[in-house]
């Protein structure tokens, strides 16, 4: 005999998504119980943005689905249920104050994540959520239909429905360690097999140690399989230099498009995206004709940062003693075309405990798109990066979250 279900909806997972759709499920009145193995849930989202939680992008629908790497056509319900207008009045009425910034990136005015943090564990709290400190095991299934999940503490907790809402891989201090995964296997679902998106990228050169922690804004990176021309990824933003290669907001968008063969690819940087071949030429020439009998390593503080300029000597092939007005025109091209196209080979990413989010998870085609039920198990949903979901950086993946966690707290 099936024991009483001790909710109407289980919730499993503290983060974006599963707090949202807690929160929407039980602003319907229905009975929620949301499992977070953590001691506090939204853990993950407290270092978002670097701590400052950048939480939507405040973007229409074609440009939240032209920054959705895969899945995007999936998203049109959960967009139309939640949009990032709906976001962004959302926590406004919660008491969080917005901004919107470059790249129509949206944080709180506070700048702290914990604000965001605390708005949604008080939302789902007021609205009558219960958040128990346990971790599921085990998938519980009566009557071909999700009956609830059995815990780590070998407690079982039974609803009407289940949501599974566990995060990705990525960053598992905060708990996404890939629970959902197995939960769903349980329940017949492929798993796309989870790696690194959003990542930093190890490089073959050894000269970005030099620069390391340097950070370049206004540039545009430009990914291309290594002996072609054509890009794969091109933006002008923000990167910086690490002791293994590369990072920064620019990095690990394009590192979204790397593929299981990171070491084909090649990053270029254009160090001056503003200036064309002949405009940094007589930028150049103008800044040698202050300098006309320095030595060439001394003559480039007006165009370099500091810690650029060494690498960028040694790159560019002319001896550093070498006197200003002894430098030929064939020598300063190479040098317009370095500064144009600054290339390092990509080595390969970083590993998936660094990423920002996970590539991969449960299989879209095995899951409604207008409810967020499984379609292989009635009584099963699903919210957020278990889902095999990812956008670029600019907020987009949180709203992913926020939108499929409120679509399934609608329906559950």
């Amino acid at each position: 005999m099936s024991q009483p279900p001790n909710a109407d909806v289980l919730v499993i997972g503290g983060g974006a998504a599963g707090l949202m759709c807690a929160g929407t499920a039980a602003a319907r009145g229905k009975k929620v119980l949301l499992l977070e193995r953590m001691p506090q849930p939204g853990r993950k989202l407290l270092i978002t943005g670097k701590g400052r939680c950048n939480l939507t992008n405040n973007c229409e629908f074609d440009t939240f689905i032209a920054s959705v790497n895969r899945g995007g056509r999936f998203l049109y319900s959960a967009w139309n249920a939640f949009s990032a207008r709906d976001t962004m009045a959302f926590f406004e009425k919660l008491g969080v104050p917005l901004k919107t910034e470059r790249g129509n990136r949206v944080f709180p005015v506070s700048d702290r994540s914990a604000d965001v943090v605390d708005a949604l564990v008080g939302y789902a709290r007021k609205g009558g959520v219960t958040i128990v400190r346990e971790r599921a095991v085990k998938l519980l299934v009566e009557n071909n239909r999700a009956a609830g999940v059995l815990c780590e503490s070998g407690r079982e907790y039974r609803a009407c429905s289940v949501v599974i809402a566990t995060g990705g891989k990525s960053y598992p201090l905060t708990g996404s360690t890939g629970d959902g995964y197995q939960l769903a296997a349980q329940a017949g679902h492929t798993v796309i097999p989870p790696q690194p998106s959003l990542v930093p990228v190890e490089v073959e050169e050894s000269w970005p140690r030099e620069a390391m922690g340097l950070s370049l804004k206004n540039v545009t990176l430009t990914l291309t399989k290594a002996g072609s021309s054509k890009a794969l990824f091109e933006e002008l933003g923000e990167m910086i230099f690490t002791h293994f290669g590369v990072s920064g907001p620019l990095v690990l968008s394009a590192s979204a498009h790397m593929d299981n063969h990171p070491s084909t690819y090649a990053l270029h940087i254009d160090l001056k995206p503003a200036l064309s071949h002949q405009k940094l030429d007589q930028r150049i020439l103008r800044d040698f004709s202050e300098a006309i009998n320095r030595d060439f390593s001394n003559a480039l503080s007006g165009l370099l940062p500091k810690k650029l300029i060494g690498p960028v000597v040694a790159l560019s092939g002319i001896p550093p003693q070498t006197k200003v007005h002894q430098i030929t025109r064939e020598q300063r091209e190479k040098l317009v075309n370095l500064l144009k196209d600054l290339c390092l080979h990509v080595k390969g990413l970083r590993p998936i405990e660094e990423a920002v989010v996970t590539r991969g998870g449960v299989e879209l085609k095995q899951v409604n798109p207008s409810t967020m039920e499984s379609k292989l198990l009635p009584g099963l949903y699903f919210a957020g990066e278990v889902l095999d979901l990812d956008a670029y950086t600019g907020g987009f993946n949180l709203q992913i979250a926020f939108s499929t966690g409120y679509l399934a707290g609608q329906k559950v």
